[in-house]
């Protein structure tokens, strides 16, 4: 049996020492990036954008990395228009467009006409934005993403791949002990010379004190490495900021209050002075009766001071709710804080102080074997499924275009169809609700996908208002102005906007709203309102789907199965 020798410096070449060297650093490196730990809604990452851009009709579906630095996944279907190249590049909020880099081209997926797909980098955490260049014959648009880049989760180091860079960092080890010791014994030995019994000693020592500075090196390593993933858990992995809400009695009405928890002020960095209304309401309250999900109410709390939040409720059942809470802030960051309440059974009335955009519906419990209908109120609906029609509580109808008895499938996107005829069963007239043609929410049975969409996508408005504004600005270096000015100025404008007739404030509220279009099958806010979404996981799922209709927000619920993926 042939003894194994260990690689000597003076027979290894300089070539192939700097080869062991870039391996050795390539190991490192991964090893580092498999063990780092891995936003406006809950449960539901993905950002997706369906708009115009001039001549150009898109659908966006960005995916963003959990962990930053990281790549964003970018698909994009071209609806309409003859498109040539698309290229996408990030841009941040606070550097804009003079700190963005060169776009990256997308490349055309084969066999899938009219379909683009490619990488961005997010290299830093904060508001960002996703920005297409589109060219073509019909000319060149651009397109803008808003995109939260934040990490969101922790990865562990998978146990086989831990193996196999633990063998190979002892090889690498073992190679550098070996090459050191006879850098120091047997560098000057001619070839074919004996080696004395001192250059055996010397080369022991040298071997002893470089395993001795290795594991020195390794530990210290070892220690920083893990004070920096502590930090991470600790300071760079994302949080929601923490609310507390509560229901009370005040003048015979049930309020519910907001606080935004100051506990953990110091990890706490959002400008709270400079949030900003998102299609005209500062806060999108959604409260979900827990564990069957048959009461839901949408509700826009006013702001009473920069901490705390407050709205009358409607007469709702007594239990335990779910509640997600919509807000964006100046750059363009939006998030949804979340919190659970319990309101009591109601005393009076329903709420006569209500902000007049409130709206809410009961309904049957997802648990059907336990449900007993209730005398029909106001405020009742029947839950409803994919493909059969649903009676709203002013007598119209709503379907849900989709196949009855079939689930969907976790991660396909969807355009989410639904149609409104009147008690005649004739087309119903559509009136806007917030500025668009209706509104959606989505929910989990378990609470842990949440989702608030509009006709153009998943995404906030008023943060595509914003990064587009700042795109368009070309100082480099970004700072927020006057918090107490700007944020009286915010509210004097809520103010203003609360006091004009409903068609100009959904007029204003459109003009506010960049690229939007308001017009389905060539007419403007016709009997059918549409919504792109992916389920992100499997399970059963509740959508509530809210329009117009002579002044009334009305309420559809509709239950849905997804499954997994088949492919």
């Amino acid at each position: 049996m042939k003894r194994i020798q260990f690689l000597k410096l003076e027979n290894v070449p300089r070539s192939q020492a700097r080869n062991w060297l870039k391996l050795f650093c390539l190991i490192i490196a991964c090893s580092l990036a498999a063990r780092q730990p891995v936003v406006a809604h809950v449960g539901s990452p993905g950002v997706i954008v369906q708009k115009q851009a001039g001549k150009y009709r898109v659908l966006v579906n960005v995916l963003p990395p959990d962990v930053v630095p990281g790549t964003a996944r970018v698909t994009v279907f071209v609806e309409s228009g003859r498109v040539r190249s698309l290229g996408a590049r990030p841009v941040y909020f606070r550097s804009g467009d003079e700190g963005a880099p060169s776009p990256d081209e997308l490349t055309p997926v084969a066999g899938q006409p009219n379909q683009f797909e490619g990488i961005v980098w997010l290299m830093s955490s904060g508001s960002s934005s996703i920005e297409l260049e589109i060219n073509g014959p019909d000319g060149q648009q651009k397109v803008v993403v808003p995109v939260v880049a934040v990490a969101t989760a922790q990865r562990d180091l998978p146990v086989g791949t831990g193996v196999v860079l633990s063998i190979l960092g002892l090889l690498l080890m073992a190679i550098l002990v070996t090459t050191i010791g006879a850098s120091l014994s047997d560098a000057t030995l001619k070839p074919g010379q004996p080696v004395p019994a001192n250059f055996r000693r010397k080369r022991l020592l040298g071997m002893g004190i470089a395993t001795v500075l290795l594991a020195l090196m390794l530990m210290g390593g070892r220690t920083w490495w893990d004070s920096l993933a502590d930090e991470y858990r600790s300071e760079n992995l994302y949080r929601a900021l923490p609310i507390r809400a509560s229901v009370g009695a005040r003048a015979g009405q049930q309020v519910l209050s907001i606080q935004v928890d100051t506990a953990d002020w110091k990890r706490n960095t959002r400008p709270l002075s400079l949030v900003v209304p998102d299609h005209g309401k500062l806060m999108h309250v959604f409260l979900v009766r827990t564990p069957g999900l048959d009461a839901f109410a949408h509700l826009h709390p006013a702001r009473r001071d920069t901490l705390n939040y407050e709205s009358t409720l409607p007469e709702l059942p007594a239990g335990k709710y779910l509640l997600y809470a919509d807000v964006v802030y100046r750059s363009g960051f939006a998030e949804t804080l979340t919190d659970t309440v319990d309101v009591p059974a109601a005393s009076s009335a329903a709420g006569t102080r209500m902000d007049p955009d409130d709206s809410w519906i009961v309904t049957n419990p997802t648990d059907k074997a336990t449900f007993n209908a209730p005398p029909e109120t106001a405020n009742f609906a029947i839950c409803g499924k994919p493909g059969v029609k649903t009676k709203l509580p002013d007598g119209s109808t709503v379907i849900w275009e989709e196949k009855p008895n079939e689930a969907l499938e976790a991660g396909k996107l969807y355009t989410l169809r639904f149609t409104v005829a009147d008690p005649q069963g004739q087309p119903a007239v559509l009136e806007p609700y917030l500025g668009m043609a209706g509104h959606a929410a989505i929910v989990r049975d378990d609470g842990s996908v949440y989702i608030h969409l509009h006709p153009v996508g998943t995404y906030s408005m008023v943060a595509e208002e914003m990064l587009v504004n700042r795109i368009a600005d070309t100082l480099r270096t970004f700072h927020n102005p006057d918090v107490k000015r700007f944020r009286d100025s915010i509210d004097t404008y809520l103010s203003t906007l609360k006091k004009l007739p409903e068609s100009e404030r959904n007029a204003r509220l459109m003009k506010g709203m960049p690229g939007m279009s308001h017009t389905m099958n060539g007419q403007t806010h016709n009997n059918r309102v549409e919504f792109p979404y992916a389920f992100p996981k499997a399970g059963s799922y509740r959508v509530w789907v809210q329009v117009k209709r002579a002044g009334r927000v009305l309420t559809g619920v509709f239950d849905a199965e997804v499954k997994e993926s088949l492919l």
